[in-house]
């Protein structure tokens, strides 16, 4: 992890979880959230807003779950991408919008985290391939994911689920559209 500008991107594991602090902490949203709002009921999620919620992520990595990959720019941890099989987000499997299309057991790309100081590098796309090297390096035949499609006033706190162009650039393909801005994109891991 040296070297000017060197990208790696690993999963999270519970002897990397201060880089994910780290990550989380440098975010003011994220260090709230912890991505718990896909994993618990918005009840739960908004009486847990910061330590409880970072405390349903951290059970999760001390029990041997990689619910993610996290980015180091030259040896710094710089941003975060959720990626789990879909089952194991509450939230996703209730939602309306955005119910499942198929029978199809599919790894769900959920959330993506940049610290500040360290947007605007292309970051996302880093931790998309990461993600779907760590998803398909745990058995995941199929990666869905729920970005946005912005728009002119589209804000950049709405792009943490990530932006529809990276999307289609790594190779998923829009298969439903629920809402008007918010694709669903699915990526074939088990193509030839």
């Amino acid at each position: 992890m040296s070297g000017s500008n060197a990208i790696v991107c690993t999963p999270v594991t519970a002897d990397r979880w201060d880089d994910l602090v780290a990550v989380m902490e440098g975010c003011s949203y994220a260090r709230k959230c912890w991505c718990a709002y896909w994993y618990l009921p918005n009840k739960d999620y908004k009486a847990g807003w910061g330590e409880a919620n970072a405390a349903t992520l951290r059970s999760r990595v001390a029990g041997g779950e990689e619910p993610g990959v996290i980015v180091w720019v030259d040896g710094v941890p710089a941003g975060w991408c959720a990626v789990a099989p879909r089952e194991k987000h509450d939230r996703l499997n209730r939602s309306k919008p955005f119910a499942p299309l198929d029978d199809t057991p599919v790894w769900s790309v959920t959330c993506f985290v940049v610290r500040k100081g360290y947007r605007k590098r292309g970051l996302m796309r880093a931790l998309l391939q990461g993600a779907i090297d760590h998803a398909g390096s745990q058995g995941a035949t199929v990666l869905e994911a729920y970005p946005m499609d912005p728009g002119e006033r589209t804000g950049a706190s709405e792009l943490f689920v990530g932006t529809q162009a990276a999307f289609r650039d790594a190779g998923f393909e829009e298969v439903a559209r629920p809402l008007p801005r918010r694709p669903v994109m699915r990526l074939n891991l088990a193509a030839d």
